[in-house]
């Protein structure tokens, strides 16, 4: 017997499927690809990983436009600023959201 776990949805990069808090929901706008961080834009959406492998295999097999269900090809350059921010956040050592917390000492 299988335990419903909640939604699954696809990446359009690697069509590997997982939960929805992994993935970014993407939105065409005025032909262009943007993030739609807070899931609330209008409109037909995608799945992607935070992953920039993922936006280059979905760029190459021209998921966004097939997905989208848009006619011609669209800009993905607001989306691909978005995840190299989120590459650079994630990597330079303090995890996303965090400040850094110091411990008090007791001069006594």
């Amino acid at each position: 017997m299988t335990q419903a776990i909640g939604p699954v949805r696809t990446c359009i990069g690697c069509r590997t499927r997982t939960l929805p808090s992994e993935l970014l929901r993407v939105v065409a706008v005025d032909g262009s690809v943007v993030p739609d961080v807070r899931r609330r834009l209008p409109g037909r959406g995608a799945w992607l990983h935070f992953d920039l492998e993922c936006l280059r295999n979905a760029e190459r097999r021209r998921a966004f436009s097939r997905a989208l269900r848009v006619q011609g090809s669209l800009d993905v350059a607001l989306l691909r600023e978005h995840l190299e921010q989120q590459h650079r956040n994630t990597t330079s050592g303090q995890p996303r959201g965090q400040q850094e917390t110091r411990k008090q000492v007791d001069p006594s």
